[in-house]
């Protein structure tokens, strides 16, 4: 992959993010530490695993380091506005990272948690589809809640079907 295309891929990631931070602004703060069932990902546990993983084992993994990874607990933050905090912060260190990447860098293999080799461009594509499907967790955590959540694209499915030819 180009330098080019790479930083056209972390763009679409940062819009990515973006989607899932208006997600994320509807969860309420007295629910933050909430979860559906004993044992599972909490809200908080969600928001603070995407910030942990992306930071501390893709950013990582792209500097051809090991994951740092330990896991997504309250030691990382705790409250609302500090999960919250957490997620920009590590963000925002990890897009540094990813921009100071070459384009010989993203050409290299680096290697996964599992000792996997990957094509560093192609692990952090993979970083992506990680973010939606934990996104689609809070969505459906939200809709638990009888929390009403915003279309992802302007339409919802039924307004889409609406528009539609008969």
């Amino acid at each position: 992959m180009d330098l080019n295309a790479f930083h056209d891929f972390l763009d679409y990631y940062d819009k990515v993010r973006g989607r899932t931070k208006a997600i994320i602004a509807r969860i309420p703060a007295d629910k933050i530490e909430w979860t559906y069932k004993e044992g599972k990902f909490t809200f908080a546990d969600l928001i603070r695993h995407l910030a942990a993983i992306e930071r501390y084992m893709y950013a990582e993994n792209a500097q051809l380091k090991p994951s740092r990874y330990k896991g997504c607990g309250k030691e990382l933050a705790g409250g609302y506005d500090a999960v919250i905090k957490f997620l920009d912060n590590t963000h925002a260190e990890s897009t540094k990272i990813f921009y100071s990447l070459s384009e010989k860098d993203i050409n290299k293999k680096c290697l996964t948690p599992n000792n996997t080799p990957i094509t560093i461009w192609k692990w952090l594509r993979l970083m992506a589809e990680h973010e939606i499907h934990h996104r689609g967790q809070i969505y459906l955590y939200l809709n638990l809640l009888d929390v009403e959540v915003p279309a992802l694209y302007g339409l919802t499915s039924e307004e889409v079907a609406a528009k539609g030819i008969v």
